[in-house]
């Protein structure tokens, strides 16, 4: 990406899974390949499923797991023999929207990945929120709402087992709202093994996306009720469906302590590319 934040050269590769010391070299291998199209030596920023301690000089909350407890930023800078900056996957998806995508014009901004994972990433003025515990815009990691609870909601809901996250809780949105989420969901109620996209653009799965969309609108009604965002820009696979944006702004406002429904929920802007062009954004210049 330039100065102006025009995206010059793309590569795209497969991430090595389950293996450290290959997921380090394969980044090396991507930025030299980065500085010989570009004819010089890149600023990097990366997006990480996860989040770096600097205290720690470690990665935690990985959903590739295999990075955890591991001195990602470190050894890459060793690697590349530069400054790198690193930010959660989702911050980069939020600032990029924020920035220069779906919520280029909004004061605040919550980003939304409904892939794989759930997470999540708030933007205000143009600047990322992190936290002490850089644990901002986490909230896959929260509880569902209302579950079993919700008068609104499919009966159906109340026959879902409990799920366990891979973070040691019960109930997390993520467990619900990701695209395995979807997948485990209408199988529990339909006995129809399908990927998430096929759930979500299957006419034969109404039950199950109803349901899906109720619990997606509760989840986001607890953001609004705290932050209050005017918008909520939402990436990932599952956030690619026709059908997710219908009437989930109305839902939502069910669930608020105000039914003016005015947040406005949207696809991004730049869709899977927008991580990493939040994360080339990581660097001012």
């Amino acid at each position: 990406m330039d100065r102006e934040g025009n995206v010059t050269q793309v590569i795209r590769k497969a991430a090595p899974r389950g293996h450290y010391e290959r997921t380090v070299r394969a980044i090396t291998a991507l930025v030299r390949e980065l500085d010989i199209l570009a004819v010089g030596t890149c600023s990097v920023g990366i997006a990480a499923p996860g989040t770096w301690i600097p205290e720690r000089s470690a990665m935690k909350n990985c959903n590739s797991t295999w990075l955890n407890g591991r001195p990602l930023l470190d050894d890459l800078i060793e690697s590349l023999n530069r400054p790198i900056r690193i930010a959660n996957d989702a911050d980069c998806f939020a600032l990029s929207e924020a920035v220069a995508g779906a919520g280029r014009s909004c004061s605040c901004v919550f980003g939304i990945i409904l892939g794989t994972g759930v997470g999540g990433g708030w933007v205000i003025n143009g600047q990322l929120l992190l936290g002490p515990n850089g644990l901002s815009g986490e909230w896959g990691h929260t509880p569902m709402p209302y579950f079993r609870s919700d008068p609104h909601s499919a009966r159906a809901e109340t026959d879902l087992p409990d799920r366990q996250c891979y973070c040691g809780r019960v109930n997390c949105i993520e467990t619900f709202l990701s695209g395995p989420g979807l997948s485990l969901t209408h199988r529990l109620l339909t006995g129809e093994h399908l990927e998430s996209d096929k759930v979500a653009d299957s006419e034969f799965s109404e039950q199950s996306y109803n349901l899906y969309t109720s619990m997606l609108a509760r989840a986001l009604a607890q953001i609004v009720n705290v932050f209050d965002p005017d918008i909520i820009v939402c990436g990932g696979g599952v956030s690619n469906s026709k059908h997710l944006y219908r009437g989930l702004t109305s839902k939502m406002a069910g669930y608020t302590f105000t039914s003016e429904g005015a947040t406005q929920v949207v696809p991004a802007e730049h869709g899977d590319a927008s991580g990493a062009r939040g994360a080339a954004w990581l660097n001012p210049a």
